[in-house]
């Protein structure tokens, strides 16, 4: 009986599944604007299925074009798949399982949400490629995840409407700064293998200045959204809040020490996607 928690605990690790803390809260955000409160529980049910669809297939297809990757790099050589716990025709299954409930839950919200479905799944597959020939590779993975928040609002209003597409850029430009702090773990092993980031492009100071460029731009962008919605004192609090951590952040982490990056990266920015949660949340009950 406990071959099957194992293999499951397995395939969570495989595809970090703790890391889902970044995206589902701004599906959730998105969800709670378009609906001016609580969605219904059918829409919870099902973006929450798709999102988890969504981010289990990308992460499992990551991990099996970036397999001869991961292999030599020995900070991911650990990994479920270079190991051979999970084989590739295990992690291939899952691939297809999860995003087979990505569509059948875009079926189950709306005509829309289905018919962009398609694009959504090309977009997630894109990215584990982009490395191979881009340092923008950054911005399609922000891309990637804006569609949680797009996507929520579609699922919700049926529509895609331009007051959304803030927050969606927000998310890019957010996404994008952390990730290039993640990245700077690996500036060599890119140099010595052809990969592309930003790090690489540009060095470890230049990188550090445009991750605080991005974020000072998604900030400005969650402010614009803010105005857009017409969101009151809790978001506003929330907000604060969010600038603050982002500060934090890019104070744990220096041009001669990089010991804290990991907190930088999980941490701060688990915080941030809640926090931004919670307090709209609060905004429209309260």
């Amino acid at each position: 009986m406990t071959a099957v928690p194992e293999k499951i605990s397995t395939y969570l690790r495989m595809i970090k599944f703790s890391h889902s803390i970044f995206a589902l809260p701004f599906a959730f955000t998105s969800a709670i604007i378009a609906s001016s409160g609580i969605p219904t529980l059918k829409q919870i049910f099902w973006i929450i299925i798709a999102m988890v669809g969504a981010r289990s297939g990308a992460m499992g297809l990551n991990r099996i074009i970036d397999l001869d990757i991961d292999r030599k790099n020995p900070r991911t050589s650990s990994r479920e798949l270079p190991q051979g716990i999970i084989s590739l025709s295990e992690a291939l299954a899952f691939v297809i399982v999860s995003f087979g409930l990505m569509v059948f839950s875009a079926y189950m919200l709306n005509p829309l949400c289905l018919k962009l479905s398609p694009i959504a799944i090309v977009v997630l597959i894109l990215y584990s490629y982009t490395k191979r020939f881009t340092w923008a590779s950054h911005f399609v993975l922000g891309l990637s995840i804006a569609g949680a928040p797009l996507g929520a609002w579609i699922a919700v209003k049926g529509t895609l409407d331009m007051e959304i597409i803030a927050l969606g850029t927000a998310i890019v430009f957010w996404l994008a700064g952390f990730d290039i702090l993640y990245a700077l773990q690996d500036i060599d092993f890119d140099k010595e293998h052809g990969l592309y980031s930003i790090p690489k492009r540009f060095g470890l100071r230049k990188s550090l200045y445009l991750s605080r460029i991005f974020h000072m731009l998604a900030f400005a962008l969650f402010v614009i959204n803010g105005l857009i919605f017409n969101l009151n004192g809790f978001y506003w609090t929330g907000i604060v809040i969010t600038g603050v951590l982002l500060i934090y952040e890019h104070s744990l982490i220096r041009e001669d020490d990089l010991r804290k990056l990991n907190m930088a990266f999980f941490n701060m920015n688990g915080y941030i996607s809640m926090t931004i949660f919670v307090f709209t949340l609060m905004d429209y009950l309260i």
